[in-house]
């Protein structure tokens, strides 16, 4: 039984650090995700009106393009997007001079410039930067995949205090499964807290490790293990998040010098609409050839085609079954966490998982303030390591060696613990490990 309670409390202390680092983004990532999982609701919100026109007059996409250009002279054509249908507006992608901006420009099938959006303001762009980087770039994305990282220790630790415990006085699955209600406020917010904590738990950890590809230090370190294992077949479809603009490489951009092989591209687009691929489908002007991709969320939909610059024959065609499995599994698990995996459902059950998340950072902020003593930060005394503790410690250092950041942060931590924290008495009481010196 001792030496259950000192394993009890070691880990309530990890869980206990680990959530109050990362409540705040929880609550960030849980309000910011919940609105991506609605990016195409929302595109086609800021889009209405560019939709259902009138189809007399149409004029070839050449002639949009140019008609984008005269709107916006000296910038230079990135790539055209096919109408979703017939009677909407195609969308020219612009690089504007001096090479740092963009314009979605909305081009109406009779030729009209009907409308444009800078792509960097954009709803769902705008929260996509917030989700990936809270608006503090390269640092910023670091500090979401760390506390990710320790997302993933707070619910493994987590699911170890929900369990039930003979000490815990023989209540049966009540505030284990389902919360007691009738027992005061400090049981309520515990059963809320531990009760959610238990059915979110694993779309939590399926959530956090579908993200991991995007980050910055994660998925440049799966970048090289994927080449240096040989699991590359194609190009890799998903971005790294390393600053605010992510999404856009404006000086590769403006490198395209298409002038020349704009003559064909009513022929490649006219290609391109007879393989009816998913929505979004992008066109992209050659520097060796044409490239016709769909950019659709739902990832095993999307195909990459290539065209020759001077023939237009089709030279390559590459589909999501052609790609390396891991891709395969990469994309399947990017598409269920941007809620494009089967649908509305897909799009429910993220929105659950995120109100649960933030239930989960609300009811643990307020149980840590309800108990938080005057002198201190509120953590149980650190107990003596106990014997039964190298199991835990074997899951976590297996846990630091997959996350990088993870590990940084428990090698500046122990640092920390002892090299500054027993010359600062004062904190190290504060924070409840002044019994280890």
């Amino acid at each position: 039984m001792e030496q259950t309670s000192a394993l009890y409390r070691t880990l309530w202390r990890w869980h206990f650090y680990a959530g109050l680092f990362v409540i705040p983004f929880i609550l960030i990532l849980s309000v910011t995700g919940a609105i991506y999982l609605f990016k195409p609701q929302i595109e086609a919100w800021e889009e209405a009106a560019f939709r259902d026109l009138t189809t007399a007059a149409a004029v070839a996409p050449s002639q949009q393009i140019d008609a984008a250009l005269a709107v916006f002279p000296d910038a230079r054509f990135d790539s055209y997007r096919l109408p979703q249908a017939p009677g909407d507006a195609a969308l020219v992608h612009l690089a504007l001079p001096g090479g740092q901006a963009m314009r979605d420009v909305f081009v109406s099938p009779y030729g009209q410039v009907i409308g444009s959006l800078d792509p960097d303001t954009r709803i769902a762009e705008f929260v996509s930067r917030v989700h990936s980087t809270v608006l503090l770039g390269k640092a910023g994305s670091w500090a979401v995949e760390l506390a990710a990282s320790w997302a993933i220790v707070m619910i493994l630790s987590g699911l170890y205090l929900w369990m039930p415990r003979r000490e815990a006085g023989g209540r049966g699955l009540a505030g284990v499964v389902w919360p007691r209600l009738r027992l005061g406020k400090r049981a309520f917010w515990r059963d809320v807290h531990a009760v959610t904590g238990f059915w979110v738990s694993g779309l939590a950890l399926l959530l956090l490790i579908t993200g991991m590809p995007w980050a910055g230090v994660w998925g440049d370190a799966f970048k090289t293990v994927r080449a240096q294992a040989g699991w590359v077949q194609g190009k890799q479809d998903w971005k790294i998040a390393r600053d605010d603009h992510s999404d856009h490489d404006h000086n590769a951009m403006m490198g395209n010098d298409s002038a020349e092989h704009m003559s064909s591209i009513d022929n490649i687009i006219a290609a391109a609409r007879a393989e009816k691929l998913a929505f979004p489908v992008v066109i992209t002007p050659p520097g060796e050839h044409w490239t016709v991709k769909s950019n659709a969320q739902n990832r095993p939909l999307r195909a990459t085609l290539s065209y020759d610059a001077v023939t237009g024959q089709k030279i390559n065609d590459e589909r999501f079954a052609d790609r390396h499995p891991i891709d395969q599994v990469v994309g399947y698990g990017i598409a269920w966490h941007e809620g494009q995996l089967f649908g509305w459902i897909n799009q429910a059950i993220g929105v659950l998982t995120a109100l649960a998340l933030t239930t989960l950072a609300v009811s643990g902020f307020v149980m840590w303030r309800r108990r938080k003593p005057a002198g201190g930060l509120g953590a149980l005394p650190l107990p003596p390591i106990p014997a039964r503790i190298q199991g835990v410690v074997a899951i976590l250092l297996i846990l630091a060696a997959l996350l990088p950041l993870l590990a940084a942060s428990l090698i500046l931590l122990w640092l920390f613990e002892r090299l500054i924290l027993p010359r600062l008495l004062k904190l190290s009481r504060w924070l409840g490990v002044a019994t280890s010196f």
